[in-house]
């Protein structure tokens, strides 16, 4: 049951503080996004990634770990840089260095209920879903794993500057057994769709990113970039594989305009299903 918005008017937030308590959050600190930037380009070359992995020490470490996986199946134990970036290639670099970037530089947060564990798994396992849906679609795949890490964003932001608030969200989601985004939106009148467009305005993310985290619940809008549709549709089916490790976690359901806007056949989801749980184990074993 959707809770009404009228039982907690005493506890609403409005867009004015959420900008007011963003403008106390770090921005991306410069060698961070110039490193995404680069990430961005197509023709960074391999030295140019290795040289960059090998900067930075605990980075240098996962990609080791990564590439000592089963999922990338060497023979023998991988013990350089060059080597695991070889075996790794260049997109699993690119989106390992993504994924430590953000999981690296956004503050934890501290509020009773939210498991920040769950919610870095079910983004990150987003990511890989979404970029292997854009990939099987032939489109461009770095923006579709960027977007896939960083749906729900906003949810992280309102966890960080208002825990004693957000808490009562998380009480309201279980004790009406709804959604977080309906929750958000009875208890503080804004939801995460919404702050995390915010972020993304003020962190001066692509337009596509900004239209995969504003439609990533309803991508219907036939402006937003197709992205929208992919994270959508990623988001739902990592939902339903149960990634996150949620105990009774709803699974949202699929616009039928995502879905028809996709048009993957069945055999291409079993596909994607597939690969998805296989990378993200991998991926999950580096990052505990």
């Amino acid at each position: 049951m959707i809770p009404s918005i009228t039982d907690h008017n005493d506890d609403q937030i409005s867009l004015e503080e959420v900008i007011n308590k963003l403008n106390d959050l770090p921005s991306l600190p410069e060698i961070t996004t110039e490193m995404l930037n680069d990430l961005n380009n197509e023709d960074i070359s391999l030295d140019s990634l290795i040289e960059k992995v090998s900067m930075d020490q605990a980075l240098a470490a996962k990609v080791l770990k990564l590439a000592n996986t089963s999922y990338y199946g060497a023979n023998s134990k991988v013990v350089t840089i060059q080597q695991a970036v070889s075996l790794l290639g260049t997109e699993h670099l690119k989106n390992l260095i993504r994924t430590t970037i953000f999981t690296n530089h956004l503050p934890h947060a501290q509020c009773r209920g939210f498991d920040s564990k769950a919610y870095w798994r079910h983004n990150i396992a987003t990511a890989i879903c979404a970029e292997l849906i854009s990939r099987t679609l032939h489109m461009k795949h770095d923006f579709a794993f960027t977007a896939g890490l960083l749906h729900d964003i906003g949810r992280l932001v309102l966890v960080m500057k208002f825990p004693k608030k957000y808490e009562q969200v998380i009480t309201c989601a279980k004790e009406s057994d709804c959604s977080l985004l309906d929750a958000e939106r009875a208890v503080l009148g804004v939801d995460h769709v919404a702050v995390g467009l915010i972020l993304a305005l003020q962190w001066n993310f692509s337009d596509a990113i900004q239209d995969a985290i504003r439609g990533h619940h309803s991508p219907e809008d036939k402006d937003l970039n197709s992205l929208a549709s992919i994270v959508h549709v990623a988001n739902s089916i990592v939902h339903a594989l149960d990634l996150s490790e949620v105990e009774d976690e709803l699974v949202p359901p699929i616009s039928q305009f995502a879905w028809d806007n996709l048009g993957l056949n069945e055999e291409a989801y079993i596909s994607i299903f597939h690969e998805t749980e296989l990378r993200f184990e991998a991926m999950n074993q580096i990052l505990h």
